[in-house]
């Protein structure tokens, strides 16, 4: 495996579980992946969330993203563990715009000024299907 492999995998099963920290309790959410290439996986959040107020206190994240799959068989996960880095990257900033457009009319006024990106650059990812139960500890790890 390889870490076009775990682009390739998030990419096709955008939709993930994405974990914070609050002081010391975990906070999970479902979240859409903006875009995962060369660069990292990369999401947006708005600046009013907790969200995002928690990845700026404490910047280490678990992503989880799960093919959907609803028999043992076919399930198949990727877990990504590494640091949120913020960033002004023009190119994610316009993604998450182009895809999130519609968070205006729920908010009732332009996200633009809310939006903010970041990205997990580095980290390790591994995959895990339900094969793997009792192997963990063998379970292959991508750097990247």
């Amino acid at each position: 495996m390889s870490i076009q492999d775990c682009i390739r995998f998030a990419n096709a099963h955008p939709i993930c579980y994405l974990a914070t920290a609050d002081g010391d309790q975990p906070r999970v959410r479902a979240l859409l992946m903006v875009m995962a290439d060369d660069k990292g996986f990369g999401f947006c959040t708005l600046t009013p969330k907790k969200m995002s107020r928690q990845l700026h206190q404490n910047p280490k994240t678990e992503v989880c993203f799960f093919n959907g799959a609803a028999e043992f068989p076919t399930m198949k996960m990727m877990r990504v563990t590494g640091k949120a880095e913020f960033t002004d990257e023009k190119a994610l900033f316009n993604k998450a715009l182009e895809t999130r457009k519609a968070l205006s009319d729920i908010i009732g006024q332009p996200i633009e000024s809310f939006i903010e990106v970041f990205r997990i650059r580095t980290g390790e990812a591994h995959f895990w299907t339900i094969m793997d139960a009792m192997k963990e500890p063998d379970i292959e790890r991508i750097q990247f």
